[in-house]
C-alpha cells in the first residue's frame, strides 16, 4: 500500500476511533474540555497530512515544473 493511502487513513482513525477513547471532560486544555480539544487538533493534523499528502503525490510536481 501506498505511503499516502497510509497517510489519508490516519485522520480518519483518529477521529472516528479515537473519539470513544478520549471521551472524557477532564482535563482541560486551553480552556477546552478534552474531548473538544481532541477534535480540533485532527482537524489541523487533517490539514497537515493532507499537506503532506500533496506534496507527496507526483501528479501534482507535474504541474510546478510546467
Amino acid at each position: 500500500m501506498k505511503l499516502k493511502y497510509i497517510l489519508a487513513l490516519l485522520p480518519f482513525i483518529g477521529i472516528l476511533v479515537g473519539v470513544p477513547f478520549v471521551n472524557t471532560v477532564k482535563p482541560y486544555v486551553f480552556g477546552l474540555p478534552f474531548l473538544l480539544f481532541y477534535i480540533v487538533l485532527w482537524v489541523v493534523l487533517t490539514s497537515v497530512v493532507m499537506g503532506i499528502i500533496y506534496k507527496l503525490d507526483p501528479t501534482n510536481k507535474k504541474e510546478e515544473v510546467s
